[in-house]
């Protein structure tokens, strides 16, 4: 896959996403929806996500990204690897920049798949094996979710569950 195909599998997400927003000037006078994550939701989110993985034994970096895939947070557990501190966030970016979970990323980016050779692209920035999760709220991204410090099958787990918690933890602050 060369960069315009990129180019043009990007411009078609993205059109998809914006034209599917439920927070339009049109229908709203004054638009409530929740459109990036706020630095404060993103500390409630990281501490669910790390006593869950003190529950099944793991020492992860959580990195949380806004709209922009810039961060908005990153803590690292105690004894955490040194090395999942950059893979975290890069999750965080992949998941923003292209819309979709890792793990989902993963099955297009195999030899072969119309993604192949993707992790090549943004200076390296884009991670393809579980871990990163979109962070949405009533259908609209707001952020992105990177786990990383387990084997593939924990983040991916801990990615998940930070993701299903989300509506929750966004609840706290309505």
């Amino acid at each position: 896959m060369n960069e315009q195909d990129i180019s043009r599998l990007v411009e078609s997400v993205m059109g998809s996403i914006s034209s599917a927003s439920d927070c339009n000037a049109e229908k709203h006078h004054k638009c409530t929806c929740l459109r990036d994550i706020s630095l404060d939701m993103a500390k409630k989110l990281a501490l669910k996500i790390e006593a869950k993985a003190k529950e099944i034994g793991v020492n992860a970096v959580v990195a949380i990204s806004n709209t922009g895939a810039r961060p908005v947070l990153v803590e690292c557990m105690d004894d955490s690897y040194i090395a999942s501190y950059d893979v975290a966030l890069n999750k965080a970016y992949t998941v923003v920049s292209l819309k979709m979970t890792t793990s989902q990323l993963k099955e297009l980016s195999q030899p072969g798949g119309p993604l192949y050779g993707i992790q090549f692209t943004n200076n390296g920035q884009i991670v393809i094996f579980g871990g990163g999760e979109p962070l949405k709220y009533n259908g609209r991204i707001i952020g992105g979710l990177g786990v990383s410090g387990g084997s593939e099958e924990q983040d991916t787990f801990l990615a998940s569950y930070g993701a299903s918690v989300l509506a929750e933890v966004i609840k706290e602050f309505k």
